[in-house]
């Protein structure tokens, strides 16, 4: 439970407390979003965070809700609670155009392994989100007839950050307290960190990738995107665990919420290695240092470590990302090349230079990375960095037009994501507070493998570091 002053974001615990005094239905709520919907496609300029929805399929599963409520049979906490999931992924019966116009011609008739586990938990699907095409970049700008580029609700004319853009986006915007995204580098957590919400890129293989499209199959981990870390718990917690179409997770330990709620952070270590810290702008920076000093006060120890080679975790995590999607993809470039955007143009040509060597070299380095932290995961709990260096970039006319292609920016945004997707190791993203300029500023803590559980205790306690939540300047209030 979180109690603040001002402006809250509605959670899954709203919903529930309408649903369960009977104040509202989950099938009034649905209305209410289609209501929102409406308006956002009307809106200037278009919030386009969902890009495909169906009035219909939304009140069926809203009506079958309701009925669980009337009959008190409902099927878990998700249980008419509205969520999106990132186009990524196969939703019935939407297109799976993963961001492009030549994907998903047919309606798809199979859904993706989260689907349908949010399906059995009851949850009402409100549709499929904008992504980055392909999700090749870190802006989120996809200037295509089908996509468009999804706006910051904190500031329309600024990126929500990619690729898993039109998820954060419509959590921040109140269409939904729950979206679920894909990080191959920073893909859940920047566009958390950009839109003021919370985002959990799980350990490699934890939640089930199958029915996404593969495009990275080293790197990908699959997380929630809500409005609270309780939140994002609840959802870890529902679709956390082996699935036998998905071979990666089958051998991982059972996941637990293991002393989350504890009342401090006492016998806790965190990890800082402040030169790595450091590098970025002088706001996020100050806001971050704080927070440190926060979870300090309520008992954790801050140990400096040293994360070694971090340049070449850098060079190398690119070469695999980029050299498994131009393998994967490789059909699609050779025979849609003039329908993607400049950028994914650009990314993947830039893979074409990579060889064999290179792939086997990069896969040495993830080696040695994977060494260096089991060894310092030997030492501290967590490892505490800003989630990005900067806040959300400005959204330029010809950007509308013809697309954003600025490797500057998405080196410098990937900065504190690369180690995790690299690694494998869950990372988690908290808005820490705001730049002048009124964008949030986000804070990452990141794990030993398998070890989501303290991720949400420290996440937990970052949340009382924000004194005040801003409400942003495009917000939906679904429960009014």
């Amino acid at each position: 439970d979180s109690s603040s002053n001002g402006f809250n974001f509605k959670g899954i615990r709203d919903y529930l407390d309408c649903y369960r005094s009977g104040k509202l239905t989950p099938s009034q709520v649905a209305k209410n979003i289609i209501a929102m919907l409406e308006d956002c496609d009307k809106s200037t300029p278009p919030l386009r965070a969902i890009v495909q929805w169906d009035q219909e399929q939304i009140m069926l599963m809203a009506e079958a809700s309701t009925a669980r409520y009337q009959n008190k049979c409902t099927l878990s906490y998700l249980d008419g609670i509205p969520v999106c999931l990132k186009e990524e992924f196969k939703v019935v019966p939407y297109h799976h155009r993963v961001g492009t116009v030549y994907l998903g011609t047919e309606p798809e008739t199979e859904d993706a392994t989260v689907t349908r586990k949010l399906r059995e938990a009851g949850a009402v699907i409100i549709g499929v989100s904008n992504m980055h095409e392909l999700g090749t970049g870190t802006t989120g700008c996809n200037p295509n007839r089908y996509h468009k580029i999804a706006r910051n609700p904190y500031k329309s004319n600024h990126f929500t950050g990619g690729s898993s853009s039109g998820s954060a986006a419509a959590v921040a915007a109140g269409l939904c307290p729950v979206a679920i995204g894909t990080d191959g580098g920073g893909s859940v957590r920047i566009p958390s960190s950009f839109c003021g919400v919370v985002g959990l890129k799980g350990t490699f293989g934890r939640i089930s990738s199958h029915g996404s499209l593969p495009l990275s199959y080293s790197t990908v981990s699959v997380g929630p995107i809500c409005t609270s870390v309780a939140d994002a718990a609840i959802v870890y917690s529902i679709l956390a665990e082996p699935d036998p179409l998905y071979p990666y997770g089958l051998k991982q330990p059972k996941a637990t919420l293991c002393d989350m709620c504890a009342p401090d952070l006492k016998g806790l270590k965190l990890g800082v290695d402040w030169t790595f810290f450091k590098a970025c702008d002088a706001e996020v920076l100050s806001i971050c240092e704080k927070a440190v000093e926060h979870l300090q006060s309520l008992g954790a120890s801050v140990v400096e470590v040293f994360l070694p080679e971090m340049e070449e975790v850098k060079v190398a995590h690119a070469i695999c990302i980029l050299s498994e999607m131009r393998d994967f993809l490789q059909p699609d470039f050779n025979k849609h090349f003039h329908e993607m955007n400049l950028d994914t143009r650009a990314n993947m040509a830039l893979a074409c230079q990579f060889t064999a060597l290179d792939y086997i070299t990069a896969n040495r380095q993830r080696t040695r990375s994977m060494r260096f932290l089991q060894e310092i995961f030997t030492t501290v709990n967590c490892i505490l960095t800003p989630a990005v260096p900067c806040t959300a970039p400005r959204i330029y006319e010809s950007d509308l037009v013809s697309g954003s292609s600025d490797l500057p920016f998405t080196v410098r945004s990937m900065r504190f994501m690369q180690l995790a997707n690299f690694t494998g190791i869950p990372g988690l993203v908290v808005p820490v507070g705001y730049s002048t300029a009124g964008l949030p500023i986000g804070f990452q803590v990141m794990a030993k493998w398998w070890d989501e559980a303290v991720l949400l205790r420290v996440g937990l306690k970052l949340e009382q570091f924000r004194c005040h939540t801003k409400k942003p300047s495009i917000y939906y209030d679904i429960l009014s």
